[in-house]
């Protein structure tokens, strides 16, 4: 690659955006050429103008991991997450989206520099902490919390009701309940005070 990498920003942030464009505008082989508020303006990046995508996950509007899987579908620009998020479910998700590298914001400037260059060569770059989740979910898939389980107890961490779980996820309470039956085995716990407890001490949520 010939030049600066090009590299988009997307974070709903203005503020987080503009101290990533001055600590990437910093180095002198990455130029950020543009920026977005949210994973709509990403998915209407054009690969020929832009190399990498560095996008959060949870934004208002459209999510990075829903933008990040119609990049993939429509042949754009990879994607780094970059964000606060390190739960498993999280990290698993976007990178079933096809997110090339997953990094925590809190991460050192050199290694955001570094996962910016390997994403612009086509090569995979993970946070320690992505790592390890990884390494859980291989070791243990059965284990593993799918990504409404995930919504449930994060649900449950508020203090919300089965009933209000359900309301708020569109599903009828007789289904989370199921789900909390799944998550139980899944935790080795037997209520939902342990549940979320558990969740929260593994990173899960």
């Amino acid at each position: 690659m010939s030049g600066p990498v090009r590299v988009m920003l997307v974070d709903d942030h203005p503020v987080v955006r503009a101290g990533l464009r001055a600590i990437l505008d910093s180095f002198g082989d990455i130029a950020v050429v543009a920026e977005g508020a949210d994973g709509a303006a990403a998915v209407d990046a054009d690969a020929t103008t832009v190399d990498v995508i560095v996008m959060d996950i949870q934004m208002a509007g459209m999510d990075g991991i829903t933008a990040t899987k119609a990049l993939v579908a429509a042949g754009g620009p990879p994607v780094l997450i970059l964000t606060t998020y390190d739960s498993e479910a999280d990290i698993v998700a976007s990178l079933a989206a096809g997110a090339r590298g997953y990094l925590l914001k809190d991460a050192p400037e050199t290694d955001l520099h570094r996962a910016v260059m390997s994403t612009a060569r086509g090569d995979p770059t993970f946070s320690p902490e992505v790592g390890a989740a990884l390494a859980r979910r291989v070791g243990h898939p059965d284990l593993a919390l799918s990504r409404r389980e995930t919504e449930i107890l994060r649900a449950l961490a508020t203090g919300a009701s089965n009933r209000e779980v359900a309301s708020s996820l569109f599903i009828s309470p007789a289904t989370v309940k199921t789900h909390l039956i799944h998550i139980y085995r899944k935790l080795g716990v037997d209520n939902r005070t342990a549940a979320v407890t558990e969740a929260q001490v593994r990173k899960l949520i």
